[in-house]
């Protein structure tokens, strides 16, 4: 997934969908992100002040080292009268608007914001603490504020449109598209409305910002508090020593010796339900799982969501639309409900009888073993993994010595963008981050010039939001003379003292696909930071990540990174061969979980502004159910009580964009399969007509562009497994 956030555009967005990886946000008290001392000044403005100007370290890396807690609210109030001043100062220029003194002149202002908002969304994301959440509640709703004061000046909207009018006289196209984007931003976020409709959209903004921010922290304690906990070693039957010895290590970092913990990951399914052998801990697991946010308690999501959703609602009736899915997605690659439906609506039937037949497959399985119980949810992982090994050959416990994690990041996913792109990475073990466990690595391009900073942060802790994701710390602009900072975030178990950190194939596809939103953030090259690197639609975002993915298996990629952790023996062809021959394999219930979710979540945003507020999980049964999507044994990926992508993370009515942009990055594979596949040729063509293009061009020119057509469902259909049996 992939978070952004952009002073002007006041959000956050969220990433990658391969199991047990999400979308995004926010958990644990002790392990907070480091502190420092220094010369605290109470103004963050003024010198002394670490966000007063930009940091001092290479490529202006934050000073994880030095800052504290007390430095952010501070620095985000003084960043907001700085920016209002430069705006106010924007506005009232008596010069005629022109190109330079308004559009600008606005995309050079708010950098004290922008520095401490980069950081501060990244700490509340990765490792958040009671102080930073308290101050993430105090401040959200008035960024929301500080965003609609801009966006709903009206003098400056007259000199913004008045550029507008006149954009046709700049030369430069990338100019162009900034100020038609520019525009659109301001008549999205309601310059045209009147004075009795601008009041309330202030007013549902302030709401939403402060329903969002809520729900994220509400969802951190819950996921942290829905934990497995048992004092019954016997309960873990199946499990692996290492994965005990992990338990039992999150129970120690909770204070809870003696006793062994499971921690909850974002998703309806649990990883360990594929080994755990007992079958009422896996049911107690996945009910864990399913109620988390449910209980009624202070941590129930629901009255949230339901608020949100009527909100919502009435904002889009606001702007003459009839839902909020239809606002939304008019500057999405989409451009409207209708186009989402009739893509889900391609994908429900394949992905039903798909599904369907994997379901009879494990149940004859199941009976197989002598065990006359009907598949359930919480059946699902451990018998799929029985009927693929059957089927294959195959389980993951085999196949984890080969996938090292550091391995897989330096001679896998560098492997492969050095023999794409050119690029090369250096460990840098002297810049401070926010965790001992990350990484940080400075990346150059092919000629050698540094092209940004990597930081990765693999490992789960309770602080830490679930999912994975990546965003900036410091974003690209040749106007402002900065080069992408990137990071990319994760939810791996961390292994107990000692012993190696290999992870699942899944986990490494996540990997791939997070790095693949990295590069698509490191190859950044436009002028100006409203249209730079990952700032664009979200039913594009995910087309670099998930076309990432691909190099996972590539015969050369695969053979320079899966090496036998103790013997440095490659791993065997046959094993190859079984994985390859796995791809497709559960696919049914891969896509129906992904598309349930994506159909939910239109549900709830084609609600009219005259739509009574809902009991969540009625609407949520009736939702499926009305999109064809209610598919027996396969629950949506997301509950709409824990549905972190659509009520905090930036994707309302967006949530379709995971399987769109599997459309795309699965028919651009086709095209690298009919060209060569892994060459510095094919890479570079895609690095300069999409990873480096930014939002300067609008989407489906840009896929045109590299592709030569409009993109192709075919290919994502036969990829996925979806046109028949294996």
């Amino acid at each position: 997934m992939h978070r952004h956030l952009r002073t002007l555009f006041v959000g956050v967005a969220a990433c990658a969908l391969t199991a047990g990886s999400a979308l995004a946000a926010p958990g644990q008290k002790a392990a907070a992100h480091k502190t420092g001392s220094h010369a605290a000044m109470t103004t963050a403005g003024q010198p002394g002040s670490i966000f007063a100007k930009d940091s001092p370290l290479f490529l202006q890396a934050p000073q994880f080292d030095k800052i504290k807690d007390s430095d952010f609210a501070p620095a985000i109030y003084a960043g907001m009268a700085q920016q209002r001043a430069e705006i106010e100062k924007i506005a009232n220029n008596p010069a005629p608007a022109t190109f330079e003194n308004t559009v600008v002149a606005m995309e050079r202002s708010g950098r004290l914001l922008d520095r401490v908002t980069s950081v501060f969304s990244a700490l509340t994301g990765a490792n958040t603490n009671d102080a930073l959440d308290k101050i993430d509640a105090e401040t959200s709703p008035k960024l929301a504020a500080h965003h609609d004061a801009i966006y709903l000046n009206p003098k400056l909207f007259a000199r913004v449109q008045a550029v507008y009018e006149h954009r046709a006289a700049l030369k430069d196209p990338e100019a162009r598209q900034l100020v038609t984007v520019t525009y659109d931003e301001f008549v999205h976020s309601g310059a045209k409305l009147k004075g009795a409709d601008q009041t309330r959209l202030k007013a549902i903004n302030e709401r939403l910002s402060s329903l969002g921010t809520s729900f994220q922290q509400k969802l951190v304690a819950a996921a942290k508090a829905g934990a497995y906990v048992t004092d019954d070693k016997s309960k873990l039957a199946g499990l692996s020593e290492a994965q005990v010895a992990a338990a039992a290590q999150a129970a120690k970092a909770r204070g809870l010796d003696g006793k062994w913990v499971l921690p909850l990951q974002n998703t309806t399914q649990q990883p360990l339900l594929q080994d755990l052998s007992d079958r009422a801990v896996r049911e107690e697991l996945f009910n864990h799982s399913w109620t988390r946010a449910e209980k009624g308690d202070a941590n129930d999501t629901r009255a949230l969501v339901a608020e949100e959703a009527q909100l919502r609602a009435e904002k889009a009736k606001l702007f003459g639309y009839p839902n909020y899915a239809a606002y939304v997605l008019e500057n999405q690659m989409a451009k409207t409900p209708e186009a989402v439906q009739a893509f889900i609506g391609k994908l429900a039937p394949a992905a039903g009888a798909r599904s369907a037949r994997e379901a009879a497959e494990i149940q004859k399985m199941i009976e197989a073993g002598g065990e006359t119980f009907k598949l359930k949810p919480w059946d699902w992982e451990r018998y799929s993994e029985r009927v693929r090994k059957a089927k294959y050959d195959l389980n993951d416990e085999e196949l984890k010595p080969y996938f090292l994690l550091d391995k897989v990041l330096t001679d896998g996913l560098f492997y492969a963008a050095n023999q794409l792109y050119g690029i090369t990475f250096k460990p840098r073990t002297d810049l401070p981050t926010w965790s001992p466990d990350m990484k940080v690595f400075e990346v150059h391009d092919k000629d050698g010039t540094v092209l940004g900073l990597a930081y990765f942060d693999y490992f789960k802790r309770d602080n830490k939001s679930g999912g994975a994701w990546m965003s900036n710390l410091v974003g690209q602009s040749k106007l402002l003379g900065t080069k992408p900072v990137i990071y990319n975030v994760a939810n791996f178990t961390k292994p107990a003292p000692g012993q190696p950190a290999l992870i699942s194939f899944d986990d490494v596809t996540t990997m791939f696909h997070e790095f693949g939103h990295g590069l698509h953030g490191l190859f950044a090259s436009q002028k100006y930071p409203t249209l730079s690197g990952t700032n664009v639609a979200r039913d594009f975002v995910e087309f670099p990540s998930q076309f990432n993915e691909n190099w996972a298996l590539d015969p050369k990629v695969l053979n320079h990174y899966a090496v036998h952790y103790k013997t440095g023996a490659p791993i065997p062809q046959a094993l190859v061969a079984k994985i390859k021959k796995a791809s497709s394999f559960n696919q049914g219930y891969t896509m129906g979980e992904l598309i349930a979710a994506a159909e939910m979540d239109m549900q709830w945003h084609m609600l009219g502004a005259d739509a009574p507020k809902q009991d969540v999980d009625a609407f949520e049964t009736r939702a499926l159910k009305a999109g064809g999507v209610d598919y027996a044994d396969v629950p949506p990926r997301y509950r709409s009580s824990y549905f972190l992508h659509i009520w905090a993370n930036g994707y309302a009515a967006g949530y379709y964009a995971y399987p769109w942009t599997q459309m795309l990055a699965d028919d651009s594979f086709d095209w690298f399969t009919q060209h060569g596949g892994l060459t510095r040729a094919n890479g570079e063509r895609f690095r300069q007509l999409i990873l480096s293009k930014g939002h300067t061009l609008d989407y489906g020119p840009m896929f045109r562009a590299f592709y030569g057509k409009d993109p192709d469902i075919g290919p994502m259909i036969k990829h996925r497994g979806l046109a028949g049996d294996d």
